[in-house]
């Protein structure tokens, strides 16, 4: 956002997700994009060889079972990874659903289609807050079974108690499995307190006694400072700076963020080269708010990991999916953590993000990329067995994890590594009542 005090700004406000739907999925310079020999190799027939191909091989494709996916990019559905798989589509705000060349989107749809090959797709392109409400609901209303949420909406509270956790909730409490990532904000969170230990001149120390946040990343700069509800009425600003290293000069200051009722601010924009540092202000005495900034965009150089999910993964009734890099046998270093800020664990599951990342251009790495991998796993389960409840398939799909963190429950990890044959056979071999 401009500053309005600051004369004029050599910044320019970008929106391109108007909701602060961003950092979707997740590739660095320093990481090139895998090749499918990396992951499950793919195969003539359906896309999967390997884990999937033998449930696949049993019968158990996902046949009957529909699955939904919510995505702000559309969805190309000429292309010949979901084309035939498609049953509706729906765009809820700006842009037609279906969109040649769009990768994203299609990815996830693609991911979908490789590990439950007949389950039906259908498809929802959101733009904002209000949108992603009713394509949720959309797709609740056409009753189905599985939906695939892998966006992340930054500025949102981290209890759970905010509209889109909410409206992740409410489509599990009406009957579907809902599916949503942690966040790839591990390296780019921080959260503390505005307390009299962490406040002088009305700026925040972050660690270490310092109060300014150095950035590190590309010249399209987003940052969201958001708090609790509870102090609604009070005022909080992120600013950030430019320095030589001697000299510094405001650039923006954040603005509050209209699009939702919770209290939060913003900066969206473009920026020369250089060095950049934000600084947190707030009320001239201590208040002990808990604040929370993020940037989608940028690595800070103070950070905290816990607490790091983002909406609609922070939903209490959701399938939250952290991503793990199979290949190093590790969580991803930008996966985020919990617990939540109500103390719950926060990251139910994890699952592979680089099993199909030649599945988009770019490649496709992430925890939003780990999401349809559990989406098709359900799916699985529910055709294997079609009496499961949403608890239900959650408590399956956990209880059949592989330990990959520290024994037991953990908010790094969760209860674990999804293992979709061992999950589809206990599906098979539950007995009700």
């Amino acid at each position: 956002m401009r500053n309005a005090v600051v004369g004029l700004l050599a910044v320019a406000s970008v929106v391109s997700l108007t909701a602060g739907i961003a950092g979707l999925a997740v590739t660095t310079p320093t990481e090139p994009r895998p090749a499918a020999s990396d992951g499950d190799p793919v195969s003539v027939s359906n896309g999967t060889t390997g884990r999937f191909a033998e449930v696949h091989a049993a019968g158990v494709t996902g046949s009957n079972v529909t699955v939904g996916i919510v995505d702000p990019t559309g969805f190309d559905t000429e292309s010949k990874a979901i084309a035939g798989h498609v049953a509706k589509t729906r765009a809820f705000g700006a842009g037609p659903a279906d969109e040649t060349g769009e990768a994203h989107g299609t990815a996830t749809a693609a991911v979908v289609s490789r590990t439950a090959p007949d389950a039906d797709l259908y498809l929802a392109r959101v733009d904002s807050v209000d949108s992603y409400r009713q394509a949720v609901d959309w797709l609740v209303r056409e009753d189905v079974d599985v939906v695939v949420a892998p966006v992340s909406f930054y500025g949102q509270p981290g209890d759970g108690t905010g509209p889109v956790a909410r409206s992740a909730t409410q489509a599990t409490e009406r009957g579907s499995v809902f599916i949503a990532p942690a966040g790839n904000l591990a390296e780019a969170h921080w959260s503390g307190q505005y307390t009299i230990e962490t406040v002088q001149n009305r700026t925040v120390a972050f660690t270490n006694g310092s109060r300014q946040n150095y950035i590190r990343g590309g010249t399209k700069i987003t940052v969201w400072l958001s708090w609790e509800q509870a102090h609604a009425d009070e005022d909080y600003t992120v600013e950030l700076y430019r320095t030589n290293g001697t000299d510094a000069r405001l650039v923006a200051r954040s603005q509050p963020y209209r699009g939702d009722d919770v209290p939060n601010e913003r900066i969206v924009a473009d920026v020369r080269p250089g060095d950049y540092y934000l600084v947190i202000r707030g009320p001239a005495s201590p208040t002990g708010a808990r604040l929370r900034l993020v940037s989608p965009t940028h690595e800070l150089q103070h950070t905290s990991t816990r607490n790091s999910i983002v909406a609609p993964g922070t939903a209490r009734k959701a399938i939250t999916v952290g991503a793990y890099n199979s290949r190093v046998k590790q969580l991803e270093p930008f996966s985020s953590r919990g617990p939540t800020v109500d103390e719950r664990p926060g990251v139910d599951i994890v699952a592979p993000d680089r099993k199909f990342a030649a599945a988009a251009p770019d490649g496709f790495v992430g925890s939003s990329a780990a999401v349809p991998y559990v989406g098709g796993t359900a799916a699985l389960l529910l055709e294997a067995n079609e009496s499961l409840t949403p608890r239900e398939t959650e408590r399956l799909l956990e209880r059949t994890t592989r330990d990959v963190g520290r024994p037991g429950l953990d908010n790094e990890t969760g209860h674990g590594a999804v293992r979709p044959v061992r999950a589809v056979r206990t599906a098979q071999n539950r007995t009700d009542g």
